[in-house]
């Protein structure tokens, strides 16, 4: 099943509609109490970072859903992007601003900029907007994923090293509740998908 596309504009408009959707679909789907506020807070730490990743461009939230296997889906429409958030992205991703990105949606959040910065100027040199060579080795195919991250992170820390990054995971709702999170580029937007699996 797909859910209803919850747009989100330039002003944060639309994202009190992202909650009741997932709610919707929900129980829908027959899942309720504790699964389905596992998944409510998966949508509620999606929508904390929207405001910022989507100040100057327009995204679309739905949900798919398969008995009780859920992906959260945002799309970051690149195409509805401004000529000064393109600018804006560009200066941060070359400054490594990003790389001051704190907590584990801020990490997102960051990777999900600089797609849509290289996909701004596709021309320039690719853009290395990682905190850390953690968030890097994440990074296969055109695609960062949650799971590799934290498969880097725990053999780093099993080695004496990455203990910040660990602390944070520890501390992340999302990397204890999603199965995975996916960052990369579909066509000429950028896309955010949360999966949650419940046996």
């Amino acid at each position: 099943m797909k859910s209803d596309i919850c747009r989100i504009l330039r002003d944060g408009s639309g994202l009190s509609a992202i909650i009741k959707e997932v709610e919707r679909c929900a129980a829908y789907s027959g899942v309720e109490g504790k699964q389905s506020l596992q998944l409510q807070l998966l949508a509620e730490e999606l929508v904390g970072m929207l405001p910022e990743l989507l100040r100057d461009c327009v995204g679309e939230f739905w949900v798919e859903s398969s008995g009780k296997s859920f992906e959260l889906h945002v799309k970051a429409l690149a195409a509805d992007m401004g000529i000064e958030r393109r600018e804006n992205l560009l200066a941060v991703s070359k400054s490594g601003k990003n790389a001051a990105a704190k907590g584990i949606m801020g990490k997102i959040r960051s990777v999900a900029e600089s797609m849509l910065a290289q996909m701004a100027a596709p021309e320039a040199a690719p853009i290395d907007c990682y905190a850390n060579s953690y968030m890097a080795m994440a990074y296969q195919n055109n695609v960062w994923t949650l799971h590799n991250y934290i498969n880097q992170v725990e053999a780093a820390y099993k080695n004496d090293d990455g203990k910040e990054e660990w602390d944070e995971l520890e501390k992340s709702i999302i990397a204890k509740l999603a199965d995975d999170v996916l960052v990369g580029i579909k066509g000429h937007d950028v896309e955010i998908t949360v999966k949650k699996a419940f046996g």
